[in-house]
């Protein structure tokens, strides 16, 4: 019998093993999970301060209340810009907001849902004002809530408050200077229209003897 070659083997190769495929699957759901676990905790930072307080949203920080290094934080987001756009939408669905497509008959509905929301963090601390300001304030509250008493007596106290209180947000300084920088508007149309609504208020309030009425979908409604 010839013998076999040294180089040669009397037994047949095996197969190379098979490689473990790798599950993409899998990966993009925990890269998912990591994201929306980033977001969650920027979310819980931004509740302990006032709602428009976002100085303490870094990366740092999220990273920390997350548990995870900056460097996954950057993975999943450009910058420190992306990673507060990406919490500002979470809190539109937290709030139920979706300002794509709204109507004009959706406008009182979304504004109940923002105030909702923003009644969920902590109030401004407020800076106290100078003595003089603070009786300004006084007195302006004083003559808009008798001025609106006197063609709305039949209302209860906290109506006739409320319409007080409206009217001293459009006729606010901060009411004007947002339409005139935001809304890029004349002083000459931002008076006018600020004018405008606090017209339609007055006819309101002379038209519904009884007061303001409750709306079921928690909005009010004047009659």
């Amino acid at each position: 019998m010839t013998d076999v070659p040294a180089t040669l083997s009397v037994h047949p190769t095996a197969p190379p093993a098979a490689r473990r495929s790798y599950d993409s699957t899998l990966r993009r759901q925990r890269a998912a999970e990591t994201r929306a676990r980033i977001i969650a905790a920027g979310s819980e930072l931004l509740h302990g301060s006032s709602v428009r307080d976002w100085h303490g949203l870094t990366i740092r920080a999220v990273a920390e209340k997350a548990r995870v290094n900056e460097r996954t934080v950057y993975r999943h987001f450009v910058n420190e810009q992306g990673l507060r756009d990406a919490v500002m939408h979470e809190f539109e669905e937290e709030a139920g907001i979706d300002l794509r497509g709204m109507q004009l008959e959706d406008v009182a509905d979304v504004t109940t849902r923002i105030f909702g929301h923003v009644s969920s963090y902590p109030t401004d601390a407020r800076q106290p004002l100078d003595p003089t300001l603070l009786d300004a304030k006084q007195r302006q509250h004083d003559a808009l809530l008798t001025a609106v008493s006197a063609r709305a007596g039949a209302w209860s106290d906290g109506d006739r408050r409320m319409a007080a209180a409206v009217l001293d947000v459009l006729w606010g300084v901060a009411s004007y200077e947002r339409m005139v920088v935001d809304w890029q508007m004349d002083p000459a149309e931002a008076t006018r229209g600020i004018s405008w609504v606090i017209e339609l208020i007055r006819q309101a309030i002379l038209a519904s003897p009884g007061g303001l009425a409750e709306h079921p979908g928690a909005e009010r409604r004047l009659h």
